[in-house]
């Protein structure tokens, strides 16, 4: 899914995130050069940045001159880095789970070297965000400690629900709520928190970021569903095969529909097609759209009591902008 920066009214959003990059790829340097190599894998493959970016974008929400390139501090991307390393240890466990030999076109750190050492250099990108967010202060070393727990609490509600054609939609949103809303939330409140916002402000920023995260992860489980493989980079319908019942698969079950009982086990290739095709068929993915148009809107009416900065700005089309992947 092609998003949105949140740093589109920045003088320069590249020069932003290059600065990102050079201060993520010192914090997987280490004495040991094959940990190094490991832990850095998957930084030079690419990725959108948009955790980083959301922590810049929400430190500078109340900046009316956030679009100059000074106005980008140490501590925002510190803070951008703790968050992006969160999010690249994640991927490393994620693989390991999914047994998956690829991310973003390379091999999978767990199909080169394994799942002990992808699993430990996971461990080790997690506890460099945790250094990075001790450096910003007690607040958010406690913010960032939490945010890990509650994306293993959002993968184990998932896990424990594989193939199981009883998940309900809370089930559903309890998940996703701890595996993605909770670090974009937490991207945001970083922001705010570097920047000495007041504590309205920042509640409202995170308000965004959750909000954000939730709307972000219906559309891309929409797009597992509708978009082709090649738009993905990947086969699309993987989360049936998986046995993953994402939004429009629950309320296709819940509907009754005939083709709920090739579910609840491994699906073959055709016989996923057959389920997905059901879906894109049916009505669900029109009302799924609707749940995500509806998390965009918190989005946006958690920013309305903020000034309309270069940061507020972005931020805001960032979300509006989400629902464009499902235009087709």
């Amino acid at each position: 899914m092609v998003s949105l920066t949140p740093l589109q009214h920045r003088a320069d959003p590249s020069e932003d995130l290059r600065r990102v990059e050079t201060a993520l790829r010192d914090a997987a340097m280490t004495d040991d050069d094959f940990l190094t190599e490991v832990a850095s894998h998957l930084i030079p493959a690419g990725g959108k940045r948009l955790r980083p970016a959301f922590v810049i974008a929400a430190a500078l929400s109340l900046d009316s001159d956030g679009e100059r390139a000074e106005a980008l501090t140490d501590a925002m991307v510190r803070g951008g880095v703790a968050v992006e390393l969160v999010h690249l240890g994640s991927l490393y466990h994620d693989d390991v789970m999914d047994e998956a030999e690829t991310r973003r076109g390379i091999d999978a750190v767990n199909h080169r070297w394994g799942n002990l050492t992808a699993i430990l250099a996971g461990d080790f990108l997690l506890a460099k965000a945790s250094e990075l967010a001790a450096s910003l202060g007690t607040e958010v070393a406690e913010l960032l400690a939490a945010t890990i727990g509650r994306l293993c609490e959002g993968q184990v509600r998932e896990l424990q629900l594989i193939y199981d054609i009883t998940r309900t939609e809370e089930q559903y949103l309890q998940a996703i709520a701890g595996k993605t809303a909770a670090l974009y939330a937490t991207s945001c409140r970083i922001g705010g928190l570097v920047a000495s916002a007041d504590r309205g402000v920042v509640d409202r920023l995170t308000e965004f970021g959750h909000a954000y995260g939730m709307a972000f992860q219906v559309v891309d489980d929409i797009l597992d569903l509708v978009a082709t493989d090649e738009e993905l980079g990947k086969p699309s319908g993987n989360d049936l095969r998986e046995g993953v019942y994402t939004l429009p698969v629950i309320r296709m079950i819940a509907s009754d529909d005939p083709v709920t009982a090739l579910l609840g086990q491994p699906l073959d290739e055709e016989t996923r097609d057959k389920a997905r095709r059901a879906v894109v068929d049916g009505t669900e993915i029109a009302t799924s759209k609707v749940t995500a148009e509806g998390f965009v809107g918190d989005a946006v009416k958690a920013l309305d009591a903020l000034p309309d900065t270069p940061g507020v700005l972005g931020m805001r089309d960032a979300a509006t902008n989400l629902l464009s992947a499902l235009d087709r």
